[in-house]
């Protein structure tokens, strides 16, 4: 897939839209991506700030995608785990960062070489206009390489 249709797809996406999450950037190999939580009238919480829901959303799927997009069909790659430590208010516009690293990579085709499953788990930082850290959301993504003979069967 292409990564600016999938862009333009997850700023599509009614629930990333509703909620004020946009997608600023994905880079064509992959390996970095930008999302932003703008702040509306209708997707604060009771005491003005955003909601914790959207917080983890607008991280939700990008390390699963990424990962599954670098190494390609021959992996398996799901989510498997994930948890988020709200730091302070969130208010205004936050964003996220995504930065996929080629050492992360070649240590999860290592760990699968032999069709082993691999549980890696990515940290991101959500900050503020003023950089502050608003929330740390982890993700654990799952890999495994596919065997050869259902590699080879589709």
């Amino acid at each position: 897939m292409n990564a600016t249709l999938l862009r333009w797809i997850f700023n599509l996406w009614p629930p990333f839209a509703g909620s004020g999450i946009h997608v600023t950037r994905i880079s064509h190999d992959w390996r970095q991506a930008r999302v932003e939580l703008r702040m509306r009238p209708w997707n604060r919480n009771y005491v003005g700030t955003h909601y914790g829901g959207n917080l983890f959303s607008m991280t939700d799927p990008f390390w699963m995608f990424m990962t599954l997009q670098s190494l390609g069909r021959e992996y398996i790659v799901w989510d498997q785990a994930g948890s988020i430590d709200f730091l302070k208010p969130g208010r205004g516009t936050v964003a996220a960062e995504f930065r996929l690293d080629e050492a992360v990579l070649e240590t999860m085709r290592a760990a699968t070489a032999g069709g082993e499953r691999y549980l890696h788990w990515f940290e991101t930082d959500i900050v503020d206009a003023g950089g502050e850290v608003v929330a740390r959301v982890r993700k654990q993504v799952y890999v495994r390489r596919k065997h050869p003979r259902a590699a080879n069967a589709g």
